[in-house]
């Protein structure tokens, strides 16, 4: 099987939120609806990918930044189609992309549960930030 690694368009929108959907450990909100998506590959275009075994979605990955910092988001590979590399792959060409744009640090947001994304992440070299607490707010 051959694995291509593909911008993440609009036009794989369905797909993928299938895949997120399916996948234990992402968590979706209303800013993951087609127009959040849309707006956020605006905002970061080459940074977001995709990768397909022969023509069949096999993982995603979200990726942009705030201006200071890169952030990968919702990365998911298809349960078949694990331990083959392509989440690594994924990570690689978010981190390629925000690196050729001049950013030199990468945030993840993984939940306290999910132990084998814990275990990947750590596996591909990210460390556990201790001394950090995320806080978030509803402002709608």
């Amino acid at each position: 099987m051959t694995v291509r690694i593909l911008p993440f368009t609009m036009a794989d929108y369905d797909e993928v939120i299938a895949l997120w959907q399916s996948s234990p450990g992402i968590g979706l909100s209303d800013v993951d609806r087609p127009e959040g998506i849309a707006a956020y590959l605006a905002r970061n275009p080459g940074l977001s990918f995709l990768a397909r075994l022969d023509d069949e979605l096999a993982g995603a990955v979200l990726c942009g930044t705030d201006g200071r910092r890169g952030y990968l988001h919702h990365l998911a590979v298809r349960p078949q189609a694990r331990r083959q590399g392509i989440g690594e792959t994924l990570v690689e060409h978010c981190l390629s992309g925000l690196k050729a744009q001049g950013y030199q640090k990468c945030h993840i947001f993984v939940y306290n549960g999910n132990v084998e994304g814990q275990v990947f992440w750590e596996r591909v070299g990210w460390k556990l930030r201790t001394e950090l607490v995320i806080m978030s707010k509803d402002i709608v």
